[in-house]
């Protein structure tokens, strides 16, 4: 888990302030909290959620930063030992009540601090989730920008490449990209991704609500997130148990298990939170109208990995037969053009490189 992410970092000196004390409200005061984020909830026109590694905790994922973490362990010279695995990680009642809020209107936007991908194993949309040091299901082709969302996790990192290849048929011709896929995990030098950091960005500054739940903010740019919503007039609450180095912009400080702060909310919202049945990839929420006005979400498209090679030849026989129907309806054109106006501009029947860039093919083995 993050034992196995952390252990294949390159070596950084400086991985911020780790075990801190946890301070718990009591039962009362907590309530009261849960009820007056509830009631900040509903008033809001654009809640945005950033979500840390304290999220995943109950899930057997250990955090980094925590009393148990494993850098404030590594600091005391001791090893952390979890029998769990990535892929047998189920997503927290957290991960399923954001997928709830979502669902019911009021998550607009998630960002991720994250690299298990329960996020998006527990069903999030993608086009509604931004996880900006990556995902250890997932890979890009560096080429055209494809990714691959697997079910065992990559188990390389750094964008480094995975050994494997880009394997979707181009629109007109015959031949796979080919591209080197690269996993899509950052170390500590590697900028973030443009797309996500862009879109979480755009959809910070457009929140009028911003919740922190499991992250102690200290990781930049990720972490100063929250402040661009306050800077815009809206406000920000944080869910931790440790202090964070955003505290004092709050509008509310909760501490409590995140767990039990959304237990509390789903019931008080009157919400129910969605059951987990097993690995869900989720393109797209089904709401354009949500979609980010100014940064536009990946067009997707979905294929199976394994083709049977009988079903690869029918369809680059389909494929050849088209490609020579459209040959002859563009000379066709042509001859009509130059007849009537001698122009001899070709229409082009590719798309360009910007679109290919931004495709993204998910695929599950």
């Amino acid at each position: 888990m993050s034992v196995n992410y952390a252990a294949g970092l390159s070596p950084y000196a400086d991985k911020g302030v780790c075990g801190l004390p946890e301070s718990f409200d009591n039962p009362e005061e907590l309530k009261a909290k849960v009820e007056a984020l509830a009631q900040l909830i509903k008033e809001s026109q654009y809640l945005v959620v950033h979500s840390g590694a304290g999220i995943s905790t109950s899930a057997g994922i250990p955090d980094f930063r925590g009393p148990k973490g494993v850098w404030t362990l590594e600091e005391k010279g001791e090893s952390p030992h979890f029998d769990t695995t990535f892929e047998d990680a189920r997503p927290s009642l957290t991960h399923l009540a954001l997928l709830g809020l979502q669902r019911a209107g009021y998550l607009k936007y998630l960002i991720s601090q994250n690299v298990d991908g329960l996020h998006v194993r527990s069903g999030f949309p993608r086009d509604k989730l931004s996880e900006l040091h990556g995902n250890m299901f997932m890979e890009e082709c560096e080429k055209c920008g494809r990714q691959y969302v697997r079910e065992k996790a990559i188990g390389v990192m750094g964008l480094k490449p995975t050994g494997r290849y880009c394997e979707v048929v181009r629109s007109r011709g015959l031949r796979a990209c080919r591209g080197k896929l690269i996993s899509s995990i950052l170390d500590w030098e590697d900028a973030l991704p443009d797309g996500d950091l862009n879109r979480a960005d755009d959809a910070s500054r457009r929140a009028d609500l911003a919740l922190t739940l499991g992250t102690s903010l200290q990781i930049k740019p990720s972490g100063d997130l929250p402040l661009l919503t306050k800077r815009k007039g809206g406000k920000v609450v944080i869910v931790n148990l440790q202090p964070t180095k955003h505290d004092k912009h709050a509008h509310l400080r909760i501490y409590g298990y995140v767990d039990e702060v959304m237990k509390q909310l789903m019931e008080l919202m009157g919400l129910d939170i969605p059951k987990w049945e097993g690995p869900t990839v989720c393109e797209s929420s089904g709401d354009p109208s949500e979609s980010l006005s100014d940064i536009k979400p990946p067009r997707t498209v979905s294929v199976k990995e394994k083709v049977k090679k009988e079903e690869i030849k029918e369809e680059r026989k389909r494929q050849l037969t088209e490609d020579e129907e459209i040959k002859e309806e563009s000379v066709s054109v042509k001859r009509e053009r130059s007849a009537s106006s001698q122009e001899t501009n070709e229409e082009k029947y590719d798309c360009n490189e910007s679109e290919k860039r931004h495709t993204t093919i998910v695929m599950m083995s």
